[in-house]
C-alpha cells in the first residue's frame, strides 16, 4: 500500500516486527527495494520519502529534528509504538536523529555509509547540473542524460538522479523532488548530529556499515561516533562504495539481517 498526505509517502510490505527504511539525498523509497524485499519475508517493512524527495511533502527546511519528527509523525499515524531503523547516508543522520530524540521508538539502529558530523558540500556540481537541465528540451530520459554529464562524469550517478525525472499530467518530464527546497536547505544537510540539552547519547544498540572504498566514514569520526551511539560497531563490505546496498546487496542484507538476529 502507499499513501500521501500531510504524513511522509511511504509504501509498506511483509508483517511481523516493524522496520522502518530512509533514503539518501536524491533517493526514494525505491532505492531500498532491494533491501525491503528480503526483509519482508519476516518482517513488516515500510519505506518511507524523506521530505523535498519522491511523492512527498515540500517544505523550505530541513534540520535533521524536522526531518526526524517528520518519522515520528509517520510512526504515530501508523501506530508503530517501536521499530529498527535503517537509514542510507542522509537517511542514516535521520534515523540517527530519531534515535538521539526519541529513543524509546528505536529498537535498533542501522546507519549505511554516513557519520554523524559535518561534511563539506560535495554536491553543489549535482545540484548545479540538475536545475541545469532544460526540461522542455526533454522529450525522453536519455535528453536529460545528455545534458546532466557535463556535469556528473558517472553514468552510473546520472541514471540514479534521473529517477527523480517522471511525466506529468500534461505528459512532459518534470522532477518529482524538489530541487528548489534541497538546494536551499543543503547546508542544513551537510550538518551532523549533535546533543542538545533535551537529547542524551543513544544507548541501543547500532551497526554501522562502510562501504569499503568510500571516505563517508573515517577513523577521525570514531569520537564522536562512541560519544553519540556508545553501543555501535561496524562493518566494512570490500569493494563497495557509498552505494553499498545496491553494489553488495547479497553482503549487506546478510550483515543487516545478521544484526537484527544477533545483537
Amino acid at each position: 500500500m502507499t499513501a500521501q498526505s500531510q504524513f511522509l509517502n511511504f509504501k509498506q510490505i511483509g508483517n511481523g516486527e516493524n522496520i522502518v527504511l530512509i533514503h539518501g539525498l536524491f533517493g526514494t523509497l525505491e532505492n531500498l527495494n532491494m533491501v525491503a524485499k528480503p526483509l519482508a519475508e519476516h518482517y513488516r517493512v515500510t519505506s518511507v520519502d524523506v521530505r523535498n524527495h519522491g511523492d512527498s511533502f515540500h517544505a523550505k527546511s530541513m534540520e535533521y529534528s524536522e526531518l526526524a519528527q517528520d518519522i515520528v509523525n509517520l510512526l504515530d499515524h501508523l501506530n508503530i509504538q517501536r521499530c529498527i531503523l535503517l537509514g542510507h547516508s542522509m537517511g542514516g543522520k535521520i534515523a540517527i536523529q530519531v534515535a538521539l530524540e526519541h529513543p524509546e521508538r528505536v529498537t535498533k539502529l542501522i546507519v549505511a555509509d554516513i557519520a554523524p558530523v559535518n561534511y563539506p558540500a560535495h554536491h553543489l556540481k549535482i545540484i548545479e547540473g540538475l536545475q541545469a537541465i532544460d526540461l522542455s528540451k526533454v522529450t525522453k530520459r536519455k535528453d536529460a542524460d545528455t545534458q546532466l554529464a557535463p556535469f556528473v562524469e558517472s553514468v552510473g550517478v546520472r541514471q540514479f538522479l534521473l529517477r527523480n525525472l517522471a511525466l506529468n499530467d500534461q505528459g512532459q518530464f518534470a522532477f518529482k523532488c524538489s530541487l528548489t527546497d534541497i538546494s536551499a536547505c543543503y547546508p542544513q544537510i551537510m550538518k551532523g548530529n549533535e546533543l542538545t540539552n533535551s537529547t542524551s547519547a543513544y544507548q541501543g544498540s547500532t551497526l554501522f556499515i562502510k562501504g569499503g572504498t568510500s571516505d563517508y566514514i573515517l577513523p577521525e569520526h570514531r569520537t564522536t561516533i562512541a560519544a553519540l551511539l556508545p553501543n555501535s560497531k561496524a562493518k566494512v563490505i570490500q569493494g563497495a562504495g557509498h552505494w553499498l546496498h545496491a553494489e553488495k546487496t547479497i553482503a549487506f542484507n546478510k550483515i543487516v539481517s545478521d544484526f537484527i538476529n544477533n545483537s
